[in-house]
């Protein structure tokens, strides 16, 4: 059975391999596309977006200004590269065919506008996710997967939960900073990353992480020393891509059904 390129090699360990990215801009393009189709179909096996609710987006290595994402109407459980369209920073389309996801590029536009580092974001709405925002409150070291967070999020403590402009993308942007992730007040989560497969990996992670949170009500939080080491070791075995395709290997098998 053909693998696609953009499956990293693993280690003994389960681990994708340092040395086994893309390295052309067509290489690095078509990886990031077919991750983000992906993602789509993870959270599709979530049971997430089935309101069109979310979106995933992975920056163009050449047009860097621009970003690929899924076009509207299509469900995330049939996501394809083919689906995907490259929304330019005007918030037209500048390849691909359909309709863009306006509320999509209101918010990853200034994301990414002010995260060069990043080349992805990832935002969905979820049955934890969402009611924990509410609360309104930072995620604490209270489970193993907690500390890859611990001060590494933000909160973005606004009212407008209907984002219509970049404007309001912009101001997540400043609240967001050059963390990790961060919690939208009445509104759910969005991870940031460097890559796709970390993005989206990341998500499923601060999803897991609010369930934790809304669950146990009167929790112990490890000591931020413990929390650290903790984060810094998640983070060295890059957690969320190791989570990316294990969810792949899971609930779609052959990833390279997204080119078909």
């Amino acid at each position: 059975m053909p693998v696609s390129p953009a499956v990293p090699a693993m280690n003994e360990l389960g681990y994708p391999t340092l040395g086994s990215d893309p390295e052309t801009v067509d290489e690095i393009r078509h990886a990031r596309k077919v991750e983000v189709a992906l993602g789509y179909r993870i959270f599709a096996a979530q049971n997430w977006g089935d309101l069109g609710d979310g979106h995933i987006s992975g920056r163009d290595p050449e047009r860097t200004d621009s970003f690929w994402m899924l076009r509207y109407g299509v469900s995330y459980h049939e996501a394809r590269v083919s689906d995907l369209v490259l929304v330019g920073p005007d918030g037209k389309l500048r390849a691909g065919e359909g309709t863009i996801n306006r509320a999509a590029y209101f918010i990853h536009h200034p994301i990414l506008k002010a995260r060069p580092d990043a080349a992805s974001a990832a935002h969905v709405h979820t049955g934890w996710g969402t009611p924990f925002s509410a609360e309104v409150r930072p995620i604490e070291p209270i489970s193993q997967e907690s500390c890859l967070f611990f001060e590494d999020h933000a909160l973005f403590d606004d009212e407008e939960v209907q984002i219509q402009d970049t404007d309001g993308g912009r101001r997540i942007a400043d609240a967001l900073g050059d963390k990790r992730a961060i919690v939208l007040r009445n509104h759910g989560l969005l991870s940031v990353a460097a890559r796709v497969d970390e993005a989206v990996g990341s998500f499923v992670a601060m999803e897991r992480v609010a369930e934790v949170h809304m669950k146990v009500r009167d929790p112990k939080p490890i000591s931020p020393a413990a929390a650290r080491y903790a984060r810094d070791d998640l983070t060295r075995l890059g957690l969320g891509r190791v989570g990316f395709w294990n969810l792949v290997a899971r609930h779609i098998g052959n990833p390279d059904v997204v080119l078909e």
